[in-house]
């Protein structure tokens, strides 16, 4: 991950106090979906997730019955060996990918499953959704993760 990256977390991480004073604004704010859609579509201007790929080493996708079908097409295994090689079920019985970073994630930050990827992974960081404050605690959390996301608060930060 490059450092100005690096910086947009490590801002995030500094700044939790002020981003819950954002979230609590913005729960007030009836254009709020619009806002952090149209930041959505700024902030990745700026960043190249093949730069980056932290959410890839951090954060395990929920993979739904959908997501095993397609993978495991891909992967040419059943869905039973796909699930055993890959997946676990986490605490709230949701199927996750056993370890992190993402199997599939290469040195070069490229997905070897792009096109069959998770459903979460290809919404991920879910900031160009409408709904935005029925899923504003996942994004303040993923401000954490996601230098994107980091840029969006810090805009919010400034309006």
């Amino acid at each position: 991950m490059i450092d100005s990256y690096k910086n947009d977390i490590k801002w995030s991480e500094s700044n939790r106090k002020r981003i819950d004073l954002i979230v609590q604004k913005a729960r007030s704010d009836r254009y709020i979906d619009q806002k952090i859609n149209n930041l959505h579509d700024s902030a990745f201007d700026e960043i190249d997730c093949l730069k980056c790929a932290n959410c890839c080493r951090t954060t395990g996708p929920l993979l739904t019955s959908i997501d095993i079908s397609r993978l495991s097409k891909r992967l040419k295994m059943t869905e039973k060996e796909a699930m055993n090689r890959y997946l676990r079920t986490d605490e709230e019985g949701d199927f996750v990918f056993k370890s992190m970073p993402c199997p599939f994630l290469g040195d070069d930050n490229y997905c070897s499953v792009y096109e069959d990827r998770p459903k979460a992974c290809r919404t991920y960081p879910h900031t160009d959704q409408k709904g935005q404050m029925d899923i504003i605690h996942l994004t303040r959390k993923n401000a954490r993760i996601c230098p994107a996301v980091s840029k969006i608060f810090q805009h919010l930060a400034k309006m």
